[in-house]
């Protein structure tokens, strides 16, 4: 019998949601003809020109054209936002609004720069500090 602690240990964290394989069965069914470029490089202009502008790039290469390293952009959601949401561009910011006592939702994506493929990799909560727990955590005077 295995231990919990170790299974455990190597899950997500509560509430993130990893979409991994979604993206490879997308990727297979491509590379089997069944989808067109056209179907899965399909980005929206502003996010290609957000990961030009604000994304962190990764080592791996992008699964369709094979020509560019992928980039990853974070937008967050929730409510005090606007309704498009907040394309996050730096580790603080999304650390500020992780202090937030709005449940807020961030969407990583990764976008090729050159062919415009598109997927999001993972969501996760951000936020949702409620003041009653602030206020239990505080050390009194």
């Amino acid at each position: 019998m295995s231990s919990a602690p170790g299974f455990l240990a190597r899950s997500a964290p509560a509430g993130v949601v990893d979409h991994r394989l979604a993206r490879r069965a997308l990727i297979s069914e491509y590379r089997k003809g069944r989808l067109a470029k056209h179907q899965v490089c399909d980005a929206h202009p502003e996010l290609v020109r957000a990961g030009k502008e604000l994304g962190t790039l990764t080592e791996r290469t992008c699964p369709i054209c094979e020509d560019d390293k992928l980039v990853l952009v974070t937008y967050v959601f929730g409510p005090r936002l606007p309704a498009f949401g907040r394309c996050i561009s730096s580790a603080a910011e999304l650390a500020r609004l992780d202090k937030r006592a709005d449940p807020l939702t961030a969407y990583v994506v990764e976008v090729c720069r050159s062919c415009s493929w598109h997927h999001l990799v993972r969501t996760r909560p951000v936020g949702g500090r409620t003041r009653r727990a602030s206020a239990a955590t505080a050390t009194p005077r």
